[in-house]
């Protein structure tokens, strides 16, 4: 009986080097272009992240720029994340036919292009199509990169080689935030949104230039019907569903809180300057480590076993987050990003491993459902607040990871019918 039916975990940690045989010619940590490709695939992780939020450290200047409310200045990430959503799938389906590293390198260009526009957008309105502009265009890189990763690098290794990725989103996240935290408080939040384009830039540019041409990828179909197929394969699949249904649920916590938490530390009692409340996303650098070690916890506990571990380690940082004390705020959060960051590798590894065709689509449908959530989460959890405060946005966090323990508690009790019924 494969893992994939029984749900069964086949991810184990890859943080040593694997030896290279010639048996096998796909890459593995201390072989030949491993290095370049992991660093490559990280700067990418850097500019989509950093492009992607570019708003959202800076959503109480944006409000009070155009005059408006943090529900209608949430939808500058809002627009960026549902775009990507929206067209993740077709993008996926562009790189079957091209290739991965054609579409990545595409994708970038495009979203780099924009980028350096939105710092001149007249309005609201203006602001929030670019950044849906910028979100479509940004789709061509989570897909791609996890089925060049699932083709080019050795099995045992794929968990690591994702979790570095998803460290270079931590990264990307931090960073866009953090910088634009400092520059907007001393030159408004149009300079800050152009930094953040022009490091974009850099990345795309180094992205390319490292990144080995795939050597195991073979090109697929554009037509529709077979697409369409793929898509219902995957779909019809309980274990794919559960980890795209996990995704959302843990983007949802995600997003809500890092779209809300510059308005409550802008706020009293705290009433933290811009540059400060920028300063506060370097909790990512938490996230980096989480995400790059996703290996070897899966190897320890099992892949049902970490996502319970991080489940539990996000809402844990939730509960503290409702505390009166900045210091204790912090700290939730530091557990809130480790345990989001976890689950996210954890779950995006075992969609690679799980879908043994088209998975640059399977890809696409966790993506897609992840920035869903996103969406979801930043304009539920901006709404929330409004109505109820920080323990509103934490309520519906609460809500999604309870979502999170349950579904993997269903695939659980999945896997073990399963294995008595085959016994």
């Amino acid at each position: 009986m494969s893992p994939a039916s029984t749900g069964a975990s086949t991810l184990v940690g890859a943080a040593r080097s694997v030896p290279v045989s010639d048996s096998d010619s796909r890459m593995a940590p201390g072989g030949p272009g491993y290095r370049r490709m992991s660093f490559a695939l990280f700067l990418a992780g850097v500019a989509t992240f950093a492009l992607l939020y570019s708003t959202q450290a800076l959503l109480p200047l944006i409000s009070g720029d155009f005059g408006v409310a943090a529900s209608e200045a949430s939808w500058t990430v809002a627009a960026a994340t549902g775009a990507l959503a929206l067209f993740v799938l077709p993008m996926s389906a562009l790189s079957e036919r091209y290739g991965r590293r054609t579409v990545m390198t595409a994708s970038l260009a495009v979203a780099v292009s924009v980028g350096m526009l939105v710092p001149f957008a007249p309005s609201l309105g203006a602001l929030v199509v670019l950044r849906a502009v910028q979100g479509a265009a940004l789709a061509g890189l989570p897909a791609s990169a996890t089925a060049y990763l699932a083709e080019e690098v050795r099995p045992k290794a794929l968990v690591t080689a994702i979790g570095l990725f998803v460290a270079g989103n931590s990264v990307g996240g931090m960073s866009g935030r953090v910088i634009t935290g400092w520059v907007a408080q001393e030159w408004g939040w149009r300079v800050a949104v152009g930094v953040i384009g022009a490091l974009a830039v850099a990345c795309a540019v180094a992205f390319r230039a490292l990144l080995p041409a795939p050597k195991h990828f073979t090109p697929g179909s554009l037509r529709p019907r077979v697409l369409v197929g793929t898509v219902r394969d995957h779909l019809g699949n309980p274990l794919l569903r559960r980890l795209y249904a996990i995704g959302a649920l843990f983007m949802t916590v995600f997003g809500g809180v890092y779209t809300v938490i510059g308005y409550r530390l802008t706020e009293a009692p705290f009433s933290l300057p811009q540059g400060i409340v920028g300063s506060v996303f370097l909790v990512y650098l938490v996230g980096t480590v989480s995400a790059s070690t996703a290996g070897r916890l899966v190897g320890r506990l099992g892949r049902r076993g970490a996502l319970y571990l991080a489940g539990g380690t996000t809402a844990a940082g939730l509960l503290l987050s409702l505390a009166g004390s900045l210091v204790l705020v912090l700290l939730g959060l530091v557990l809130i990003t480790a345990g989001f960051f976890a689950g996210h590798a954890v779950a995006s590894s075992a969609v690679s491993r799980t879908a043994t065709t088209g998975r640059a689509q399977a890809s696409a449908l966790y993506q897609s459902a992840y920035y869903v959530g996103s969406s979801v989460g930043s304009t539920v959890g901006a709404i929330a607040f409004h109505a109820g405060g920080w323990a509103g946005t934490v309520g519906v966090g609460v809500l999604a990871v309870l979502g999170v323990v349950t579904i993997t508690l269903l695939g659980t009790r999945a896997a073990r019918r399963e294995a008595l019924v085959t016994a």
